[in-house]
């Protein structure tokens, strides 16, 4: 069955007027998911925030209780004892200047970039490369930080960041759908109420709009907000 009848089918399950509820959402996509792809479920959340503003930026980490079903390619920035932990939690790259060339010549297919205070000076020199891919190490992201081997563990375990776009959207890719709706429901859940806690200063109004649940391949539900 072709894509667009697939999608097709499965909207006719859905009520465009409807905000349903988490669980509700979920059971939906789950039945109309692909049979031969593990589709990644991805949550929208639309704010009242304008993040050009400094006071209104909404950004930060969390850690999902299962995972998101993704293993993640991280590279490390550290020299001496904080390489040596870097490695030992599974850092698929590390270095320093060597490792800042390699990335320079276009070796860059890595989910997250972690770097040791110490290192920013070297990771500096490349940040016209990192940024514009969202790479590059940030205190606020927990990118960079005194204990890598921990940083390095966290993105491991299934921690994402999370930053609002210029139009205010937050959104995450939150599990697969293969971890059924219990667990996808427990990692929603989370992603939601860190958002709201991270409720900047400069929000006036109502800071969550809309929240929207959908598939990679799928339809998308609007949920109520609690």
């Amino acid at each position: 069955m072709k894509r667009g009848k697939l999608i097709s089918d499965a909207y006719k399950e859905v009520d465009k007027s409807k905000l349903y509820q988490v669980k509700e959402a979920i059971e939906i996509i789950l039945k109309n998911k692909r049979k031969k792809f593990d589709e990644t479920i991805e949550v929208s959340i639309n704010l009242g925030i304008d993040p050009r503003h400094a006071d209104q930026m909404v950004r930060g980490t969390v850690v999902l209780p299962n995972g998101i079903g993704k293993d993640i390619k991280v590279a490390v920035f550290a020299k001496d004892k904080n390489a040596e932990e870097a490695k030992a939690e599974g850092a698929d790259a590390v270095g320093s200047e060597d490792l800042a060339k390699k990335m320079e010549e276009g070796d860059l297919n890595y989910d997250r970039i972690i770097a040791s205070p110490d290192m920013m000076g070297v990771v500096g020199k490349i940040a016209k490369i990192l940024g514009p891919k969202g790479l590059m190490p940030n205190p606020k992201m927990g990118t960079v930080s005194p204990n890598v081997g921990e940083a390095v563990k966290l993105a491991k375990s299934g921690q994402i960041n999370f930053k609002a776009e210029k139009n205010g959207i937050v959104q995450a890719g939150v599990g697969k759908a293969s971890f059924g709706v219990e667990k996808i429901c427990e990692n929603i859940n989370l992603f939601i109420d860190t958002i709201k806690k991270a409720k900047p200063s400069g929000s006036k109004g109502t800071y969550v709009k809309r929240i929207s649940i959908s598939s990679t391949m799928g339809v998308s539900l609007n949920c109520e907000i609690a």
